[in-house]
């Protein structure tokens, strides 16, 4: 009986360190992965790295990211964005 009662403090203090670091890793990535799967081509994005760019191909696990007053292209994995600036919902239409 004496031996339970010793191990209660560390059975607490192992479900606080669930509670407090376990579940709101999971929410964030379970976000993180809806905000990667949601991307489309012409959404603003901001990388790991600090390139802003928009978004002007995808396939499976890259993009092609334009930047900068040149329109450089560069080709990044999915998992180096950090956030998406701005969805752009409306269809372009030419002239």
């Amino acid at each position: 009986m004496q031996q339970w009662a010793s191990m209660i403090p560390i059975i607490v203090i192992l479900v606080l360190f669930y509670l407090i670091i376990f579940i709101p890793e999971n929410r964030r990535k379970k976000k993180y992965n809806q905000m990667l799967n949601s991307l489309k081509v012409n959404d603003e994005i901001m990388t790991k790295g600090g390139i802003i760019g928009k978004i002007i191909n995808m396939k499976d696990d890259y993009i092609i990211l334009e930047s900068g007053p040149d329109r450089a292209r560069i080709k990044l994995s999915k998992n180096g964005i950090s956030t998406v600036l701005s969805s752009n919902n409306e269809n372009v239409e030419s002239k």
